[in-house]
């Protein structure tokens, strides 16, 4: 497909940690960029400053539900939502499923009736709690599936699952990023993930947490 001289990429999970900055670079990169969030996770203050930009829209809906945008041109869909704070999915574990399942399904959906381009954010925790380090991408991991945090690992296992039907039946042309340990601004330093425990800790003195005999 030949993309247009002024992309238009939809962005899930646009208000979020990652989101948020993938936002940020597609505009600077010239895309006119439609963010879609549900806020359970999210954050305006995160895309605040694009507040009067021209080439920006925020459209606050759940992706779970159908995404409905019949007059939009798009070229590429970057699916981002989703909690990724163990925090965030032990205490929300329905919408994490849903998420993974309901909104990776209606945003493939959406790329396959635009003929755009999908993205589709996944994460190291597909390995569970792998038996291979490091891993390699031929390496489909050690996960339990009905553990507290199999929701998230689930979650992605599925979106990856069904990313690759969409591509192989539907012929979309699908993209999937496994995306391990990420830290920077806008995150959460209570975030229940280990960069920003030990950011805190460290900026308040108290000694590192180490889970483990350290080795």
């Amino acid at each position: 497909m030949a993309k247009s001289s002024q992309p238009v990429s939809v962005v899930t999970g646009g208000a979020g940690f990652l989101g948020s900055h993938l936002v940020d670079r597609l505009l600077a990169e010239g895309h006119r960029v439609i963010a879609i969030d549900n806020l359970i996770t999210g954050n305006t203050a995160n895309i605040g400053h694009l507040a009067g930009n021209e080439k920006f829209q925020f459209i606050k809906h759940n992706v779970s539900n159908f995404i409905f945008l019949p007059d939009e041109k798009i070229d590429y869909v970057f699916h981002f939502a989703s909690p990724a704070s163990p925090i965030d999915y032990l205490e929300l574990p329905i919408p994490t499923l849903k998420v993974g399942a309901l909104g990776t399904h209606n945003t493939l959906g959406l790329a396959k009736d635009k003929n755009a381009s999908f993205i589709l954010a996944s994460t190291s925790e597909v390995y569970g709690d792998p038996l291979e380090h490091p891993q390699k991408e031929d390496y489909w991991g050690n996960v339990n599936p009905i553990g507290p945090r199999g929701v998230y690992d689930e979650a992605k296992r599925f979106a990856e699952a069904i990313t690759m039907a969409y591509h192989r039946y539907h012929r979309v042309d699908t993209k999937i990023v496994r995306i391990f340990n990420t830290y920077g601004p806008r995150m959460r330093l209570r975030d229940g993930r280990a960069a920003p425990a030990f950011i805190g800790q460290t900026l308040s003195g108290q000694p590192l947490s180490v889970f483990g005999d350290g080795s």
